[in-house]
């Protein structure tokens, strides 16, 4: 049975990042204390930047968050609050310090500088969904750190490229490169490195695997981005609902993430 709190974190969720609801919703019970705490902690950091126009409130949201996770790492008191108190149940000091460069990288989302080069934008997708990924499994269980880099960032990058409509509409430069050659170099990549952590699958632990759910749907939508990368900017890469769901639902039944 869940609390009040986790509660409240999957109603976030279920609002704000259907996605990962759903594959939180895939996972066994158990997984859910673990799922539902540190995807709302993420869902809370991602939006901070875009919750308002004024660049120095937007960074006293995110200190905030980064105040809380030291108090977390620190093992003393901490705050309550419907997403830190359950997250402070589910992270460790390491968890918690690793969790820090996340929102160190979502400061870039504040304002409307690109990237500097293609290592920065790796940096950054390596930082938010990577760092989100890894710290999900490693709460769960032991799973190598590779597999998880690897995976983080296939689904990190799938993930922002159908984000590209619209942040673009939100005056951002999301791309070192938009042409169709280099986008599909760039789907190329990820789905280089997602398979490459799916041949490792054995390195994941049973108990950490529910954390690789949330790639459901990457593998596709970087296909389609290799394919035909003038989807990226028409918002053309989701997945049809129907196969999407089928998609998860054997995912999380086969363990086969």
């Amino acid at each position: 049975m869940l609390s009040d709190d986790l509660n409240a974190c999957a109603d976030m969720l279920r609002r704000g990042d259907p996605d990962r609801f759903l594959a939180a919703m895939a996972a066994p019970v158990a997984a859910r204390h673990v799922l539902f705490p540190i995807y709302a902690f993420n869902l809370e950091v991602a939006r901070a930047p875009w919750v308002t126009q004024e660049p120095m409130i937007a960074e006293m949201r995110l200190q905030w968050w980064r105040d809380a996770l030291g108090e977390i790492r620190e093992g003393g008191l901490v705050r309550r609050h419907e997403v830190v108190t359950p997250l402070a149940h589910v992270l460790d000091g390491a968890c918690a310090a690793r969790l820090e460069a996340l929102i160190e990288a979502r400061r870039w989302d504040i304002y409307r500088e690109p990237f500097a080069d293609p290592a920065a934008f790796e940096r950054y997708i390596n930082d938010t969904s990577g760092s989100l990924l890894a710290v999900t499994a490693l709460a769960l269980g032991s799973a190598d750190e590779g597999v998880l880099a690897d995976a983080g960032y296939a689904l990190g990058l799938a993930n922002w490229l159908r984000a590209i409509p619209a942040l673009e509409a939100a005056g951002r430069i999301p791309l070192v490169d938009g042409r169709p050659e280099a986008l599909r170099a760039l789907a190329s990549g990820g789905l280089a490195r997602l398979n490459r952590a799916r041949r490792a699958r054995h390195k994941v632990s049973r108990a950490a695997r529910p954390a690789l759910l949330p790639l459901w749907q990457a593998g596709p939508v970087l296909a389609l981005a290799e394919r035909a990368p003038n989807a990226v900017a028409e918002g053309a890469l989701d997945i049809a609902p129907a196969r999407s769901r089928l998609t998860l639902m054997l995912r999380a039944s086969s363990g086969l993430w």
